[in-house]
């Protein structure tokens, strides 16, 4: 089974791509639609009639990504982190999987190389020979992904008979947990970068964090539900 984006990498896919329902031409000439997709990623064509609803966008996002996710999953050597994970297929996501095969940043990676390739990321910041400063705002984004470590989770241990409140629920301290680490390593990853690149992640950081928020609301609704 191959491995799935995390939250945080599908919201950075997400917000990126921006969502147009209606098919339009992107900075390279490329029919596009929904989130980012054209005929190239092989699963519908995509032309200047094309149009979906926002259901069908999100569906189609999802497929794609995990579809990426598989791509890119057989082309990394290492174990990486979860967040580096989602940076790699986001990366792959707006350059396409054959480029990112031949990427600085993927030899790195499989070098063992992550502060390399981290920096790798910065290069493909170029449509038609010129800077784009929508893609160097992305790249900032996935270098700080890529560089956040996972939130840590312990695996809780069984929950006795009879609760008191949320806040001695293992799972829910777990989660708190979680959200606690997005928050301080993607400081970590952010304190390095200068300018409108540090501003760019610091939105990130905030991606992260509220992925791992979510976790947790989703864990105080279970406690609250009887389901630990």
């Amino acid at each position: 089974m191959s491995r799935a984006v995390n939250a945080a990498g599908l919201m950075l896919i997400a917000e990126f791509e921006g969502c147009r329902l209606k098919a339009y031409k992107d900075i390279a000439g490329v029919w596009t639609v929904g989130y980012g997709l054209t005929s190239r990623a092989g699963f519908i064509e995509v032309n200047e009639r094309t149009t979906m609803t926002q259901e069908e966008a999100e569906y189609w996002l999802e497929k794609v990504v995990a579809d990426f996710a598989k791509r890119v999953d057989g082309l990394i050597e290492r174990p990486i982190s979860d967040n580096a994970f989602a940076a790699c297929v986001s990366l792959a996501y707006n350059i396409g999987v054959t480029a990112f095969s031949r990427s600085t940043a993927l030899r790195l990676i499989n070098e063992g190389d992550l502060p390399g390739a981290g920096q790798a990321f910065l290069m493909w910041n170029k449509s038609g020979g010129r800077v784009i400063e929508g893609l160097k705002r992305r790249r900032a984004a996935e270098r700080v992904l890529f560089e956040t470590p996972d939130p840590v989770v312990e695996t809780p241990a069984p929950t006795p008979v009879g609760r008191s409140s949320p806040a001695k629920s293992t799972t829910v301290q777990a989660s708190v947990v979680q959200v606690a680490t997005a928050v301080g390593g993607g400081l970590t990853a952010v304190s390095s970068l200068e300018g409108d690149t540090q501003a760019v992640a610091l939105v990130v950081c905030c991606v992260v964090a509220l992925a791992a928020m979510w976790i947790l609301k989703e864990r105080l609704r279970k406690w609250a539900n009887g389901d630990h």
